[in-house]
């Protein structure tokens, strides 16, 4: 029988399919139908500090829009606290005690403060790891990279220091040299990098002349950035390192253990195909296993890393010139 047992974030798990964090995880029957089609570990939907911000001056705006309308009266509502958090951290219990794979919960704040204090409290739900979602588009030309990458190491040294779960970081393509700073978030105690961030970006409709939503599930030429990379780091990251965007088919996951990912995450497939497509995924992995003689992955994980190529620079090109100028493609 094939073993296709490997780790997230250093945390065994029966097979390299992990549901990344998307709103398919705010309903239990999605969860438990993950858990039924055979996935590895589950991603709960980020808590975004933002989001619980903008929540919570609603809630007062609507609470006091009618205070001191006359003379005698000071307010028509009694002082109510909102609750920010409770709701998520209550789902993440649920989440916990009613699916028995590992649940992951993902955060993304923007103050120290309360990187620490959401991160402390999500522990306490009972979760078995924890997901650093470090995203952001700064817009002062007089902040350095310099400076946005130390704060982030600092948030991630902070985080490590309050809890005892381990602790994932999620990335975005855009730092200026990203195997410095995986580095420094290795030294910092990262127990896994996920590589990378799908991110929302903004459309123009030009007949309205304005701002339009623009949105389209990832494809599996999506996966390149994050393959180029995982071949790059695996070999000198101590943590895990996991590829998500663009993993489709079986074939795109397989190229990322290739190149030396412990797991991968996958979101768009599950919205486009459902829930029943990691059972698939897992097929497609075992049968190429089987045709190739693999009886584990560590049978090949890593064969197509950077340090197991004969071409040193296979990973490195960023021209393409010479490419299309080869016989091989004329």
């Amino acid at each position: 029988m094939l073993n296709l047992e490997t780790t997230y974030m250093g945390i065994p798990i029966k097979n390299p399919i992990v549901a990344g964090a998307s709103a398919l995880s705010s309903d239990m029957k999605n969860l438990k139908r993950m858990e039924f089609s055979g996935v590895g570990a589950i991603v709960v939907k980020s808590l975004f500090e933002e989001e619980i911000e903008l929540t919570r001056f609603k809630f007062e705006e609507e609470m006091e829009a009618f205070d001191h309308i006359h003379a005698e009266m000071t307010s028509v509502h009694p002082h109510i606290d909102y609750k920010g958090t409770k709701e998520h951290l209550y789902w993440l219990q649920k989440a916990k005690k009613k699916v028995h794979v590992p649940i992951i919960a993902s955060l993304n704040a923007h103050n120290l403060e309360t990187w620490v204090e959401y991160a402390q409290a999500i522990e306490k739900t009972g979760v078995d790891g924890l997901e650093l979602n470090f995203y952001e588009l700064p817009q002062n030309p007089d902040t350095t990279a310099e400076a946005i990458e130390q704060e982030k190491i600092e948030v991630l040294q902070k985080v490590k220091a309050a809890v005892n779960i381990p602790i994932s970081v999620k990335l975005s393509p855009y730092y200026t040299n990203m195997a410095n700073f995986v580095k420094r978030l290795d030294d910092a105690g990262a127990d896994a990098v996920i590589l990378f961030n799908r991110l929302f970006q903004p459309e123009i409709d030009i007949h309205e002349e304005e701002e339009n939503i623009s949105f389209d599930f990832s494809q599996s030429s999506d996966s390149l950035l994050s393959l180029r990379w995982t071949a790059l780091l695996s070999p000198v990251f101590k943590g895990d390192i996991i590829s998500s965007k663009g993993i489709i088919e079986g074939e795109d996951m397989i190229k990322m253990l290739l190149a030396g990912a412990q797991s991968v995450q996958v979101v768009s497939t599950l919205y486009k195909n459902g829930m029943q497509q990691i059972e698939v995924l897992t097929k497609e992995l075992e049968e190429w296993m089987k045709a190739k003689g693999y009886q584990s992955l560590e049978d090949f994980r890593g064969n197509m890393a950077k340090d197991h190529m004969k071409d040193p620079w296979a990973y490195e090109r960023s021209q393409y010139i010479k490419m299309l100028l080869s016989k091989e493609n004329l």
